[in-house]
């Protein structure tokens, strides 16, 4: 069966979307772990049951943002070259905080030392905290628009700065994105975990799921009310090559919530962000880890998803060339790359899951200070 363009166009929006909420989920937990290691861990041995926790497969888990990002430079590489030269200094620091997650599980155990052991912490935690935040701010730009043209050569000119990023609507989502994940971390450490650890962890959940539902209702009262969106204003050919100049784009306020009165059914996306945080929290409060962190995982799909509903068409909107906007229709590769690499993902993508799967039963069960003392030198 070969698929016709405008469908793999579609699809391959859809794939990359369940790469970042399967990011979000997967390496989301661990990173969430990671930004509460220095708080719910009151002494070293605590603080090793907490790393113990998500230290067999945070490697495992950190394949899916590498994968993401090659979803994004193979099937959008005009979003791809826009995006991480536009947002250079920030996907940098994204990087640095992420080197010290392999350097801190790895060696922050092997000596006796409560300064190193100490230093590392802080870098795991670094390493937890800080990509969510800039993801957050990211997309609280993407929602507002980004600086950036075109040439006649269809070189992309980003004419923002580092700090323009930094604006109060996209600190809001990065308030929201850190609150998410650290509330998927909390849960997840609460399951993993008994005794002091994980009476800590559940109010830190407590809290941080809190925050992410307030937090995300800010941010839809600010994206209906904030005078940003925006709209295709001419015909659109679907089937056509990329060209992301052959169209007009126009700033329509409001213009975020259009999809959702053309496709009510599109509310379910937002509501999910809501039912399954409220749901988590519930869980979590009453002991039910497991369903806790299933919920947790839906209200992550809600939130995520309800930003690619509110954009689509778009994917990168310009602030000072609307007509310049990336979109699913004019920003992919080819026909038959996009082809070839859906056949690829429906291969490989079942084998992945199937495997992950496979590693969490073998790991489950709760990590225990007695555990730590039992495996000394192997723990991390």
């Amino acid at each position: 069966m070969i698929l016709d363009y405008p469908t793999l166009k579609i699809i391959w929006w859809l794939l990359v979307g369940v790469l970042l909420v399967g990011f979000a989920i997967m390496d989301g937990h661990d990173m969430g772990v990671g930004t509460l290691l220095p708080f719910v861990g009151q002494n070293d041995e605590e603080r090793r049951v907490v790393i113990n926790t998500v230290g067999p497969h945070w490697d495992g888990n950190q394949v899916w943002f590498i994968t993401g990002g090659g979803a994004i430079f193979a099937a959008w590489p005009i979003v791809y070259a826009t995006a991480f030269s536009g947002f250079y200094w920030a996907m940098l620091a994204v990087l640095w905080a992420l080197f010290f997650r392999p350097v801190g599980f790895d060696y922050r155990s092997k000596i006796h030392n409560a300064a190193w052991r100490s230093t590392w912490d802080w870098g795991l935690f670094i390493g937890g905290a800080v990509p969510p935040l800039i993801f957050g701010v990211a997309f609280g730009n993407l929602l507002q628009g980004v600086p950036f043209h075109f040439d006649d050569t269809l070189v992309s000119h980003y004419t923002g700065s580092f700090w323009g990023l930094l604006n109060p609507f996209a600190l809001l989502a990065g308030v929201v994105s850190t609150a998410m994940i650290t509330f998927h971390g909390a849960i997840y450490l609460a399951h993993r975990t008994e005794g002091d650890i994980q009476r800590r962890s559940i109010t830190a959940a407590l809290i941080f799921g809190t925050l992410m539902l307030v937090g995300f209702t800010a941010a839809g009262l600010w994206i209906a009310n904030g005078g940003f969106g925006y709209a295709i204003t001419s015909a659109v050919d679907t089937a056509a090559l990329p060209n992301p100049l052959a169209k007009t784009v126009e700033l329509q306020p409001g213009a975020w919530l259009a999809n959702y009165g053309k496709a009510p059914l599109t509310m379910l996306v937002p509501a999910l962000g809501y039912v399954g945080g409220i749901a988590a929290l519930l869980l979590v409060w009453k002991g039910r880890t497991l369903a806790a962190f299933v919920a947790s995982s839906f209200a992550i799909v809600g939130v995520i998803g309800t930003a690619g509903v509110s954009m689509f068409p778009f994917v990168m909107p310009s602030s000072t060339v609307p007509g310049a906007s990336l979109t699913v229709w004019d920003a992919v590769s080819s026909h038959r790359t996009l082809g070839i690499m859906f056949w690829a993902t429906l291969i490989f993508m079942p084998i992945i899951v199937a495997y992950t799967s496979w590693a969490y039963s073998v790991m489950a069960g709760k990590v225990t200070a007695a555990y730590i003392r039992e495996n000394e030198h192997s723990a991390y």
